[in-house]
């Protein structure tokens, strides 16, 4: 073979194993994993972020579902992807904040493996509770709790999930002892309080309120750091006798470890464009009562440093025993 021709595919070969960059990206399909079925909140905001993507790019992005693991079989794909921007996953916060103390053993770093482009939501929960209950207020449920300790049954969307944890430290706050009742999801622990099969649960604002409307629940407080502006009317955990008390989820979106920082750049400013959208907010947020938490990757990083302290705090004060 000529000296020029082998020259030539040398840099032709250099050229395509080269990263991506901001002025190239992107030049092919973009898969956005999420960690769960289809219909769930990543999902929904997966897809949304799919047909943006296209749109304002001219490039298909789709989404993947990958559920399985509490977001493992997920996060672990993310942690093996190259990191040139055309895999990203939308996470819920207990990928890298609980999960490293729910479980004994990862099969991914949660920090090392991935970088942080934005985060993208909160989810308030709400206390709500079946109507029998004879508490209409955080006050009057924490005194009825400790009249009764242990017999308050409460739903958790599954041992170490957020509508469990979150209901651990109300009780270390409180000085409260209820007894957990373990669902597959939150759609059927929010059922059986309806029913009246268990007396209360945290739920999102967002499948809470229809119920609560229809006076199949009380809804008596949102874990929300502040009130809610679509909600004024609705007093916070915090404000009704246990300050600083925050009963959320939250979700960002990331890549794996590596990826260029101005290809990083690029997609956190194309969602800052779509959280910015007024039509998004109309029509995605604010029907769901979601809260944008969009920002810096370097915010986002910060965010999950500060973090997980205080959760595995929780889960060792509460002596979960971490899965194998």
């Amino acid at each position: 073979m000529a000296t020029w021709l082998r020259v030539f595919m040398a840099f032709g070969l250099l050229a395509a194993a080269a990263p991506a960059n901001a002025e190239t990206f992107p030049s092919k399909t973009i898969t956005i994993v999420v960690p769960a079925p289809p219909g769930g909140v990543t999902d929904i905001i997966g897809r949304a972020l799919a047909r943006h993507f296209s749109e304002a790019w001219g490039h298909q992005a789709i989404v993947e579902n990958k559920a399985g693991g509490n977001n493992q079989l997920a996060a672990e794909y993310i942690a093996k992807s190259p990191p040139d921007g055309y895999t990203l996953f939308v996470g819920p916060e207990s990928t890298f904040i609980m999960n490293p103390s729910l479980y004994r053993k990862l099969n991914y770093d949660p920090i090392k493996d991935f970088t942080p482009i934005t985060g993208l939501m909160r989810i308030n929960h709400a206390l709500v509770l079946h109507p029998s209950v004879p508490a209409k207020n955080v006050k009057e449920l924490i005194a009825l709790a400790k009249q009764k300790p242990g017999e308050l049954n409460y739903g958790t969307y599954g041992i170490g999930s957020s509508g469990h944890l979150n209901m651990e430290k109300f009780e270390a706050e409180t000085g409260t002892k209820m007894q957990p009742v373990h669902y597959k999801g939150a759609a059927p622990a929010l059922n059986d309080v309806i029913a009246g099969h268990i007396q209360l649960c945290f739920v999102s604002v967002g499948s809470a309120v229809p119920q609560w409307k229809g006076g199949k629940v009380n809804f008596i407080a949102v874990g929300s750091p502040k009130r809610m502006a679509l909600l004024p009317e609705m007093p916070t955990i915090a404000e009704s006798g246990v300050p600083g008390f925050e009963a959320i989820s939250w979700f960002g979106l990331y890549g794996p470890a590596g990826m260029p920082p101005d290809v990083v750049a690029k997609i956190n400013g194309e969602v800052r464009k779509l959280f910015d959208s007024p039509d998004f907010k109309k029509n995605v947020l604010d029907t769901q009562y979601f809260e944008s938490i969009v920002g810096t990757p370097q915010q986002l990083s910060d965010y999950m440093k500060s973090e997980e302290p205080k959760w595995r705090k929780v889960i060792h004060d509460a002596k979960i025993t971490p899965i194998e």
